[in-house]
Parts: structure tokens; C-alpha cells; sequence
């Protein structure tokens, strides 16, 4: 069973995070949330209060696969952690899967880990992204990086990461009745 860190950081961005960890628990990886504050309740961009499983520390290094949403300012606030910086490269350093989508992938340039990658982001981040190619896909895989654009793209994205990590996860986008909301 893979085993992925999902990084909430205060400004999170609610429905992107949730899905991700929804999906990915569905897929059978063992998702856990890691908060920064003491109470493990995070506050989300849209005010809404979520408790983290645990509080980030080193024992995020034990997963397979680090997961940064966006957010504002959750992005912004997880690129101004140098632990976080750091648990990202040890992570791209170590050959983990390092995900990230709408504002959370500008850690991934922040920490120096995205040169000569194929991404994608928020839109208008082709340039915020440096060092990476940004290619404005939905989602985008290269060398273990897993990046995605917004808050509408938490479904493809957590799939990618599950697809990724060697889950199948045909039958459950038929209950999940992703390919009917896609029009397939």
C-alpha cells in the first residue's frame, strides 16, 4: 500500500485537498494530513476548519509521495517553510513522487526540483514556474513530478497520483461517475 503526506497549510484550498484525499483513500493508499499548527485545525481559504491527522515533522520522509495543494495564501504559505522546501527536495533527492497543484506548485520551483520537467499550473503560471516546461496540460507527470492546474482539476490530478503510485483506478471513476460527468 502506497502511502501519501497530503500538506495543509493555513489558506489550504479546501475542495482541491479534500478531493485528493478522498479519491486517493477510495484508490487504497494510505493518505495522511499534515497540519502546521499545534491544534492540527487548519483554517481553509474558504474559512473552513479541517483537522490535520498529524502535525508535519519528519515523519513525513517515511511516504512514498508529498502532496501540495493550492490555496491562497496556502500555496504562498507552505513556499515561505523552509521545512517544507527541504522535505520536497529530500523527497525529488530520494526518487518519491512529489505532487503539486494550482499555487502549491510553486514550491516545486522554489525547492529547485521541477529543471527540465514538463509541468503544469494555474493559469498564467508558465512563468512563475522556473526552471520547469510548463505545458498548460490538465495534469502532468514527468520523473515523478505530478502537477495540475486548479481547484476543478482535484479529480484528474488525485487519479493521476493513484495511476502513478500503481493503483487502478478504472471501476472507481465508474462509481465515482467520473466518466459520465466527462460525457464518456
Amino acid at each position: 500500500m502506497a502511502r501519501v503526506a497530503v500538506l495543509m497549510a493555513e489558506g489550504f484550498e479546501e475542495g482541491e485537498t479534500l478531493t485528493i484525499v478522498d479519491i486517493l483513500r477510495r484508490a487504497g493508499a494510505e493518505v495522511t494530513t499534515f497540519g502546521f499548527c499545534d491544534d492540527l485545525f487548519v483554517k481553509g481559504m474558504q474559512n473552513m476548519y479541517v483537522k490535520a491527522d498529524e502535525k508535519f515533522s519528519d515523519a513525513v520522509k517515511d511516504y512514498d509521495a508529498i502532496v501540495l495543494p493550492g490555496g491562497r495564501p496556502g500555496g504562498a504559505n507552505l513556499c515561505a517553510n523552509p521545512d517544507v522546501i527541504s522535505m520536497v527536495q529530500y523527497f525529488h533527492d530520494n526518487d518519491k513522487y512529489v505532487c503539486a497543484m494550482c499555487s502549491g506548485t510553486i514550491v516545486l520551483s522554489d525547492a529547485k526540483v521541477i529543471d527540465g520537467v514538463k509541468v503544469t499550473g494555474y493559469t498564467g503560471y508558465g512563468e512563475k514556474l522556473k526552471g520547469g516546461i510548463f505545458t498548460g496540460a490538465l495534469t502532468e507527470s514527468d520523473q515523478k513530478i505530478i502537477t495540475s492546474q486548479g481547484p476543478a482539476t482535484g479529480y484528474p490530478f488525485a487519479f493521476r497520483i493513484a495511476q502513478e503510485l500503481g493503483y487502478d483506478v478504472s471501476q472507481l471513476k465508474e462509481r465515482m461517475l467520473y466518466n459520465f460527468a466527462r460525457g464518456k
